[in-house]
C-alpha cells in the first residue's frame, strides 16, 4: 500500500467514533489492513449465511440490514447511515453472517480485515468497550422494534418508522430522503398496499405533508399514534 493510500485510510478511520481511542501506531496498523470501496445502489455488500472476513464502516450513503426466509419473504432489521459499522458480531464469534446488507444508494465503505480488527480489540480496552456499547445499542433497538410490532397497530408502526427516520430542521421534523413504501412495509411486517393506504390517510388527516424530492414534513401530532 502506498503512503498516500495509507494516509487516506487513516483520515477516514479517524472520522469513526469506534476508533477514537487508538494510538498513532494502532491507526497505522489498522489502516494498513483496510480498503476503501464504493458500491452502487442495490448492491449486496454481505450476504446472510456467508463466512465473515471483514468489518465494514459506512462512510457515506445508506444501506439496509435485511433477512429473508426460505420462501423469499424479506424483513428489514435496520437502516444504516454514515459512520455506522456492521459485521463485528460475526468477526467476534466466527459465526456466519446473520443478515444481508444492501445499499439503498451509492455508498462508500471502509473494509477492515478480520485479523486487523481482532488485533485492535486485543490491544485496546477502550475500543472493546465501544464495540460492546454498539452491540448493546443494537439490542435495545431490537427490543424497541419487537415492542412496536407487538403493541402498535399498523398506523402506529408506520408512525414509528417515520419518526425514527426524521430529524429536526429549522424547528420542523423532516424526513430528508425518499422512503419507499415497500421499504416501510418490510420494516413493519405489512403489505405495500396497506402502507400506501396508511400514508394516504396520514396525509389527508394532516399528520404528514409531502415536500419536493420525496421529502416529508411530520406534524407533531403524529406521535399520538404511539400511545
Amino acid at each position: 500500500m502506498s503512503n498516500v493510500a495509507l494516509e487516506q485510510n487513516k483520515a477516514f478511520l479517524r472520522r469513526v467514533s469506534l476508533f477514537a481511542s487508538l494510538s498513532e501506531a494502532q491507526f497505522d496498523q489498522l489502516a494498513a489492513g483496510s480498503v476503501r470501496r464504493n458500491f452502487p445502489k442495490g448492491r449486496t455488500i454481505v450476504a446472510e449465511g456467508e463466512p465473515s472476513q471483514s468489518l465494514y464502516i459506512l462512510l457515506s450513503g445508506r444501506a439496509k440490514v435485511q433477512r429473508s426466509d426460505s420462501e423469499g419473504k424479506e424483513v428489514i432489521l435496520a437502516v444504516l447511515g454514515s459512520g455506522e459499522c456492521f459485521g463485528e458480531m460475526s468477526l467476534i464469534d466466527d459465526a456466519p453472517r446473520s443478515a444481508s446488507v444492501i445499499t439503498l444508494e451509492s455508498c462508500d465503505f471502509m473494509a477492515i480485515n478480520k485479523d486487523s480488527f481482532k488485533a485492535m480489540l486485543m490491544q485496546n480496552n477502550e475500543m472493546c468497550m465501544a464495540v460492546m456499547k454498539g452491540l448493546v445499542r443494537r439490542l435495545r433497538e431490537a427490543d424497541k422494534k419487537i415492542e412496536t410490532l407487538a403493541l402498535l397497530d399498523v398506523y402506529g408502526r408506520v408512525a414509528r418508522v417515520l419518526l425514527d427516520f426524521s430529524e429536526m430542521q429549522g424547528g420542523e421534523r423532516i424526513i430528508r430522503t425518499k422512503l419507499p413504501r415497500q421499504e416501510i412495509a418490510k420494516m413493519i411486517g405489512a403489505s405495500r398496499e396497506m402502507v400506501s393506504r396508511v400514508m394516504k390517510g396520514l396525509e389527508i388527516d394532516g399528520y404528514i405533508v409531502p415536500m419536493p424530492e420525496g421529502r416529508l414534513l411530520l406534524r407533531e401530532k403524529i406521535s399520538a399514534y404511539l400511545n
